[in-house]
Order: C-alpha cells, then sequence, then structure tokens
C-alpha cells in the first residue's frame, strides 16, 4: 500500500512542479495578468515597428514624380504621419516603382488620376527635381484646387509649391519655396516669406529636404487641431 502511495505522488508532483513553471513563465512574458489588470499599451509609434495595426486618425495622400523625387520629402514626413496615427497612400502619375533622386524606391499603390480628394483629410506634394512634371499638369491642378476647396489641407515641399502657384492658390499667400524658384512664387501672386515652414490657413510649404520633418510636423499639428474643433 505504501509502494502505491509513493507510485501515485511521484507522477502528481511532477504535473505540480510543471504547471508552476508553465504559469510562471506565461506569466513573465505578459500573457496573462493575475490580477486582471490591463497590461501596458504600447504606444503607436512601438505598434508600427512591430508591423501591429493601429488605428487612424485620417488618410494622407503623398503625390511623388515617378522618377527622381526626393528621397527625405517623401520619407521623413509619411514617418511621422504614420507615427502619429494617420494613414498614408502614396500615388503618381503611374503605378509601379518610383525612384527618388537619392535610390530610394517605392511603391505606388495609386494613380492621382482617379482619385478623389473628398478620400482624405491632407494631399501632400514631395518635391524633387522630378516635380517639375506636375508644373503644368491641369488635371493636378485642378485636383489640388478642389482638395482646398473642400477645405483639405494643401501641402508642398521644395519646388512643388510651384505647381499650388500656377494652380492658383498662392495668390495673396504667404508662401515658401525651393530658393530658386522664389520669383516664380511672387510672379503668381505669393507673398514669399523664405522660411523653412510657412502656413497660411489651410496651405503648407516647405523650402527643401532640410525642413522635411518640420514640415510633417506642421501638416500633423493643423490636421489634429481641425479634428479635435
Amino acid at each position: 500500500m505504501k509502494n502505491l502511495s509513493k507510485n501515485f505522488k511521484a507522477p502528481f508532483l511532477t504535473i505540480f512542479i510543471f504547471l508552476t513553471i508553465a504559469l510562471g513563465l506565461v506569466y513573465f512574458f505578459g500573457f496573462f495578468h493575475p490580477q486582471g489588470k490591463p497590461l501596458k499599451t504600447a504606444t503607436t509609434r512601438e505598434k508600427i515597428e512591430r508591423g501591429e495595426p493601429h488605428m487612424e486618425k485620417g488618410k494622407i495622400l503623398m503625390i511623388i514624380a515617378p522618377e527622381n523625387f526626393r528621397d527625405e520629402e517623401y520619407l521623413k514626413p509619411k514617418k511621422i504621419f504614420e507615427a502619429n496615427g494617420f494613414e498614408v497612400d502614396t500615388a503618381s502619375t503611374r503605378m509601379g516603382k518610383a525612384v527618388g533622386m537619392l535610390g530610394t524606391e517605392v511603391k505606388v499603390n495609386k494613380i492621382v488620376y482617379e482619385l478623389s480628394p473628398n478620400e482624405y483629410d491632407a494631399i501632400v506634394l514631395v518635391g524633387g527635381i522630378g516635380a517639375q512634371v506636375f508644373f503644368e499638369d491641369e488635371k493636378i491642378h485642378e485636383f489640388l484646387r478642389t482638395a482646398y476647396e473642400e477645405g483639405k489641407i494643401v501641402a508642398a515641399i521644395c519646388i512643388s509649391p510651384v505647381t499650388l502657384a500656377k494652380a492658383g492658390l498662392l495668390k495673396g499667400k504667404r508662401a515658401t519655396v525651393w530658393p530658386s524658384e522664389a520669383e516664380t512664387l511672387k510672379k503668381y501672386g505669393a507673398k514669399y516669406t523664405g522660411n523653412a515652414v510657412e502656413v497660411d490657413g489651410n496651405i503648407v510649404t516647405a523650402n527643401g529636404p532640410e525642413a522635411a520633418e518640420q514640415f510633417g510636423e506642421t501638416i500633423v499639428k493643423l490636421l489634429t487641431e481641425k479634428t479635435s474643433d
């Protein structure tokens, strides 16, 4: 009888030790909280870095040239937008791969001519020498005018404020641009300031890649203010 009792206790003790260790590991790795308290919620930036889904605050359309867009003016604002909970679409004149001046390859997931401004909260024109393709593009001009009339944030960096000027959106507005295009903005009635980033109502302009982060942060600030109103 004593031998039977010993034989019964041995496997029971093994199972008990195994379960204790298992529960300890589960608790350690955060899969279960013994007091039922919620675990710390990851920040939006942490979720993005881990590739996890997060709640979007709105949608931003970034328009780039199919060739020779300015890499930093796309990458830095996009990272800021996504880190602050905004969904970003990248559009150009054609689908497929777009290549930046510094070699960045971007997958274009939208053709700009097939879109409607009312799908977005902000429209952002990226600069670079390739952005000249939009200077005389009347379809883009109309798209931007419609976005502005609908109360969207309309933004442009580097030489891209020229596109806004030629669309008639900068007349009487404070604006900045890459220095070589300052006279063009004045020609179309803009009040050129030469600042790194300029805001006039719902229009945001910036003068080049060094202003890319401030440009992105300014757009986020304006969108956040509009949402909280």
